[in-house]
């Protein structure tokens, strides 16, 4: 089993910053990507950006490209996610995710509780 918490959400306004971070805990060896995902209010859960563990190739969604970063530190197990010049339509609940195969956003293994982002305009 592998434990996920999410830390790091809060308000901002629209052009701000925030880093996210989920600490693994558990049975970790055998994760093979880790990834962000969010869901806004009466919105379908979707991905937001994804990491490879073993190459640590990354892909983002195109709504965040060249704002959001991901990154890993692999010492403490600790995923982040830099999120730059927010818009109001980011405001959503981040959830951390870790699965042992292709990342796939109906098929990860498990979910952390989430981290609530929210951004006034």
């Amino acid at each position: 089993q592998v434990q996920l918490e999410e830390s790091g959400g809060g308000s901002v306004q629209a052009g701000g910053s925030l880093r996210l971070s989920c600490t693994a805990s558990g049975s970790t060896y055998g994760m093979v990507c880790m990834g962000w995902f969010r869901q806004a209010p009466g919105k379908e859960r979707e991905e937001v950006a994804t990491i490879y563990i073993g190459g640590s190739s990354t892909y983002y969604a195109d709504s965040v490209k060249g704002r959001f970063t991901i990154s890993r530190d692999a010492a403490k197990n600790t995923l982040y996610l830099q999120m730059n010049s927010l818009k109001p339509e980011a405001t959503a609940m981040y959830y951390c995710a870790a699965r042992g195969a292709v990342c796939s956003l109906r098929a990860m293994d498990y979910w952390g509780k989430g981290t609530l982002v929210t951004i006034s305009s």
